[in-house]
C-alpha cells in the first residue's frame, strides 16, 4: 500500500497490517513508544474497531480502516479543530469516487453521508505522552465494499454509490493527499477560518432538520452553521442553540436512546 507522492514528499509514512484490534490504538501505542508522527496505520480488518464514545465499529474485510498519527500538531486547546479538518479532507477524497449526480455531504460532527446514509466516520483522539509530547490520532472508517444493516440509522458504501469500484490503495492514497493539503491550509490553527469555510461548503444544507442526542437530553432543530469554534448551531423552537457535543441524527430517521 502506497501513499500519494505529495504525502511521501511531505514526510508521511505508512505501516499496513492484515488484522489489528484498532488502527487508532496502534497509532497511539506508537506515539507512546516515541514515534515522531506523520505515520499512517492501515488495516484490512479490525477486531476492536470503535466509533465515538467507545461504540463498536463493524470492521469486515473490504472496507478502509486508517489512522494518522500526528505529534504536537497544535496546542492542545485547538485540537478539536482537527475533527473539522479531517471531515473536509475525507469529503474531498471520497468525492473523487462518487459521481457528481450522487452528492455526499458532511454531517456534524464526524460523518460523511450520502442521501442521509452514513458512508464514513471519523474518530479523533488525543493523549499526552510521558515525555510531554501531545499525540493526536485521526481515525477513518470508510464503508468501501459493504455496510452494516443492523444500525439504528441508514448506511451505505462506496460500491453502492460509485460508478467505479475503487480499490483500498486508491482510497488511502487519495485520503493521504487530501489530508496533507488540509493540514497545510489549516497551518496549525492559523488557517482555521479557511477550513471552517470549506467545511460549510461541504456540509448538509442549512435548514436540514436534525436531532442531537446525548445521555442527558435531546434537542431538535434546523441546522444553521458552525461557529468559529466548530460548535454546531441549531435553530430551535426556543431560539438559537449552540451544541458542543452529541450524536446527530437526521429527523427523517429514528433517533435511538443514547446511554
Amino acid at each position: 500500500m502506497k501513499l500519494a507522492d505529495q504525502a511521501i514528499r511531505a514526510g508521511y509514512r505508512i505501516n499496513s497490517f492484515e488484522t489489528l484490534g484498532s488502527t487508532n490504538d496502534e497509532a497511539m501505542a506508537r506515539a507512546h513508544r516515541g514515534d515522531r508522527g506523520k505515520l499512517w496505520i492501515v488495516a484490512s480488518r479490525q477486531t476492536g474497531g470503535r466509533g465515538r464514545q467507545g461504540r463498536s465499529w463493524t470492521s469486515p474485510p473490504g472496507n478502509v480502516y486508517a489512522s494518522l498519527l500526528l505529534i504536537d500538531p497544535v496546542p492542545q486547546v485547538l485540537a478539536p479543530q482537527l475533527g473539522l479538518l479531517a471531515g473536509v479532507a475525507l469529503m474531498d477524497a471520497l468525492s473523487l469516487f462518487v459521481a457528481t449526480d450522487q452528492p455526499i455531504a458532511i454531517k456534524w460532527p464526524n460523518d460523511i453521508v450520502h442521501a442521509g446514509a452514513k458512508l464514513a466516520g471519523i474518530l479523533v483522539e488525543g493523549a499526552r505522552c510521558r515525555d510531554g509530547r501531545f499525540a493526536c490520532v485521526l481515525g477513518f472508517g470508510i464503508n468501501r465494499q459493504s455496510h452494516p444493516s443492523d444500525l439504528p440509522y441508514a448506511a451505505t458504501d462506496l460500491f453502492s454509490v460509485s460508478a467505479e469500484r475503487p480499490n483500498v490503495d486508491d482510497v488511502v492514497s487519495a485520503l493521504s493527499l487530501s489530508l496533507d493539503q488540509a493540514l497545510t491550509l489549516w497551518d496549525r490553527g492559523r488557517g482555521f477560518l479557511h477550513i471552517r469555510s470549506r467545511w460549510l461548503e461541504r456540509a448538509l444544507p442549512a435548514g436540514t432538520r436534525m436531532s442531537v442526542a446525548s445521555k442527558s437530553h435531546k434537542l431538535d432543530g434546523l441546522f444553521e452553521t458552525i461557529d468559529d469554534q466548530g460548535r454546531l448551531v441549531l435553530k430551535t423552537s426556543d431560539g438559537q442553540k449552540t451544541v458542543d457535543a452529541g450524536d446527530v441524527f437526521l429527523m427523517d430517521q429514528p433517533v435511538p436512546k443514547i446511554g
